[in-house]
């Protein structure tokens, strides 16, 4: 027969369990959330299997700030999408979140930017990018940024899909703000 002491120890045990795994689980989705950078389109900042750690209580964005943002940006955000696109959630659910991306913010709302000889021209001046791996090839056609959104590239301008592909990404789409990769 198993004494009510054993029992009532791990039901007590089992309790700070749960409270554990969700609290852990409610901060990573909510506050501060690791990412793992998948593909080269970073280099030379970030590698491919680096871990980040995204700060995701930001209310706005700077020039530089590297960024994980939702690649759908036609599709509304919800409450229950930071929950999904936990690690831990993911991996239970087998369905890793292939559409959040790493990226660099080069332009926020009211900016013209123009790309000219391998160089991003932001309202009429060149910007230094000492992180770019190498110049771009490709040069998309002018851009002002609308309102609500954020222009976000790759620092390996020749391979990357960002949003010279996507379009601007509207600052609901951005998840956070790296504060940390090792």
């Amino acid at each position: 027969m198993i004494s009510s002491v054993f029992v009532r120890s791990v039901w007590d045990w089992t309790k700070t369990g749960v409270v554990a795994v969700t609290a852990a689980v409610l901060i990573n989705s909510y506050v501060l959330q690791a990412f793992q950078v998948k593909g080269e389109s970073m280099l030379p900042t970030l590698h491919n299997a680096d871990s980040t750690f995204a700060l995701k209580i930001q209310s706005s964005y700077d020039y530089g700030d590297i960024v994980i943002i939702d690649s759908r940006i036609g599709q509304p955000r919800d409450w229950l999408d930071p929950v999904l696109e936990h690690p831990l959630v993911a991996k239970l659910l087998g369905s890793e979140a292939e559409y959040l991306w790493v990226k660099r913010v080069i332009g926020k709302p009211g900016d013209m930017l123009e790309f000219r000889d391998g160089q991003v021209i932001r309202n009429g001046v060149a910007i230094d990018e000492p992180y770019v791996l190498e110049p771009m090839q490709a040069a998309p056609d002018p851009v002002i940024v609308p309102e609500g959104k954020l222009f976000v590239m790759g620092d390996n301008r020749n391979n990357s899909l960002d949003s010279r592909v996507i379009g601007p990404v509207p600052v609901s789409n951005v998840i956070g703000k790296v504060i940390f990769s090792y």
